[in-house]
């Protein structure tokens, strides 16, 4: 097991940039940098990338230099800063299985991340009943999880298009019992097949949190 470096905080002092270190700027408890971190894991690139982990509600004054965004994930690479993570995970898509039909759909389903992750928050966000809106998201992606029959993934077999919406599922997985009192998975068999096959696999497990700490931090940000 990896041992992760502590988290930054504004009173920390910068590493140094462009030094030759492969850097990924994160944070432990956001979703978005997990499809980074599990894509390092899986690759096994755990020396070649080193992990900067800092505390987004008290984050370092030059990580602003470091990425005007002001946002993680952000990798450091070649003196160069790279942004956008569902931008690299397209990137990689239409270098590794161009011009077949799981191509196509993997461009269609990231296309569709967005989407559906706003359309789960904004019902997270909401008082009341869990709407058709959030319904037919949820039934969108485990009919999705259907379509090849070679695995349990998007594609078939594991993929980065997992990789961009698991920590998402499986986040709202836990939010939605925590906060809705909603099962997601209920009557939804392929999405209760994704997420108990991809928390088989350590490149994933690696990356995930205390349960109780982030549903606490949701509700929190949520005020409810």
């Amino acid at each position: 097991m990896e041992a992760l470096p502590p988290t930054l905080t504004s009173a920390c002092e910068q590493p140094l940039l462009y030094d030759g270190t492969t850097r990924l700027y994160m944070s432990y408890v956001c979703p978005y940098v997990q499809r980074a971190w599990i894509t390092r894991n899986y690759k096994g690139l755990q020396e070649e990338i080193k992990l900067v982990p800092m505390d987004m509600a008290d984050k370092p004054a030059w990580y602003k230099k470091v990425y005007p965004k002001y946002q993680v994930p952000a990798l450091e690479h070649n003196k160069k800063i790279i942004g956008e993570s569902l931008d690299l995970i397209r990137l990689v898509i239409q270098l590794v299985i161009s011009g077949s039909s799981k191509q196509r759909f993997a461009v269609e389903l990231l296309g569709y991340s967005d989407a559906f992750n706003r359309a789960l928050l904004d019902e997270l966000r909401s008082k009341g009943p869990v709407t058709a809106e959030a319904v037919a998201a949820l039934d969108k992606i485990d009919s999705s999880l259907s379509k090849f029959d070679d695995g349990p993934f998007f594609l078939g077999q594991f993929s980065l298009v997992d990789i961009a919406y698991i920590p998402f599922i499986d986040g709202f997985q836990m939010f939605f019992a925590g906060i809705k009192n909603y099962v997601i998975t209920r009557g939804r068999v392929h999405i209760q097949t994704f997420t108990e096959e991809l928390n088989k696999i350590d490149a994933y497990t690696q990356t995930k949190q205390d349960p109780q700490v982030l549903l606490a931090l949701t509700k929190k940000k949520f005020g409810v």
